[in-house]
């Protein structure tokens, strides 16, 4: 495990870059970013701005997200056919509001090419609740996304039907601390999570908001496995989970208050969100997928087929961890639909 955490932590450059996505070659699809409007999301908006493409920006502040347009269109230089830069309302705290997002994007779009599931919280400090009371971690992280895209799946059908086989793509969100924190055998305590519904996080419940995050990280690694094999052969969806990099975004920011040897240490290991970004665009583009071909495949920074070094996570997934994850999410989020 030791040379896949040195691996993800000291990655070769990106190798699939921007100038491989010819200028306003992707003018009939159309992107969902979550996250958009900072960090890893805003520069992989800026890495498709060239396209054409018609992306939208999720995210819960308006205000925000509209200055992140700005910001990419006053930084990056205007190629010939800019990508159509569009606001969509998305609130991932709030399970009762993300159908209505994904209907207001139905209203103004028959087509959905490529869903990146980036946002996402992670503590420490620790994560208050959704407002439906669900541990923020998991139900930010997992339960909000995979029900925001299975709203989104007619869409994203109707885009398979004159897309290239395999361009359709859902990329879900990994991370390195998988590695280091996942529990053993890939066995989530559902009951240990279910503990922190209505505000009532007890002390059977966590040990730490890192400690959550990496559930959290290893449940998308479970929907990206699942959401495969579920629409797959049935839809010609490809899904694609990424460990985008150690990146120095808003979520790393509290090792800014850490000591000074560990913040050294950290200032050797965190990257800029650029290339993180270039890790999505890969899981976004690369040929190396597919839907018969790697569908499901785990991708590391800054954009290269790999695998986790978890071999007892790929036991548990063959054991039916990843089944039972995407079932316990449906059942958690059925009561707000």
């Amino acid at each position: 495990m030791f040379q896949s955490f040195w691996k993800q932590s000291f990655p070769p450059p990106p190798a699939f870059l921007p100038n491989q996505i010819p200028p306003g070659s992707q003018t009939n699809r159309v992107y969902i970013i979550t996250g958009a409007n900072q960090g890893i999301g805003l520069e992989l908006v800026k890495l498709l701005y060239q396209t054409g493409a018609t992306i939208y920006l999720a995210g819960r502040s308006q205000p925000r997200i509209e200055a992140a347009i700005q910001t990419i269109k006053s930084s990056t230089p205007t190629p010939s056919t800019p990508a159509t830069l569009k606001h969509l309302h998305l609130d991932l705290n709030d399970l009762t509001s993300i159908k209505a997002s994904a209907a207001t994007f139905a209203a103004q779009e028959k087509r959905l090419d490529i869903l990146w599931n980036n946002a996402g919280v992670c503590g420490p400090p620790d994560v208050p609740s959704t407002k439906q009371g669900i541990e923020g971690h998991i139900g930010v992280n997992c339960i909000a996304p995979l029900l925001f895209t299975q709203a989104l799946l007619p869409q994203l059908r109707e885009a398979t039907k004159s897309a290239v086989a395999g361009s359709v793509r859902v990329i879900w969100s990994g991370s390195l601390t998988i590695e280091q924190l996942a529990p053993k055998g890939g066995r989530i305590d559902y009951s240990a999570l279910e503990a922190g519904r209505d505000g009532t996080i007890g002390s059977q419940h966590r040990s730490s908001g890192v400690n959550d995050y990496a559930v959290s990280k290893l449940g998308n690694w479970y929907l990206c496995v699942e959401a495969a094999e579920r629409w797959g052969g049935n839809y010609g969806i490809v899904s694609v989970v990424v460990n985008p990099g150690n990146v120095r975004t808003n979520m790393s920011a509290e090792a800014k208050k850490k000591s000074l040897i560990v913040r050294g240490v950290l200032a050797l290991m965190l990257y800029e969100p650029g290339l993180g970004a270039h890790t999505l665009l890969y899981a976004g583009f690369t040929g190396d997928v597919g839907v018969e071909r790697n569908n499901g495949a785990y991708v590391l920074p800054f954009g290269v087929l790999g695998e986790n070094g978890r071999k007892d996570v790929y036991e548990g997934i063959g054991k039916g961890e990843a089944r039972r994850f995407w079932e316990w999410c449906e059942r958690m989020y059925g009561t707000y639909v």
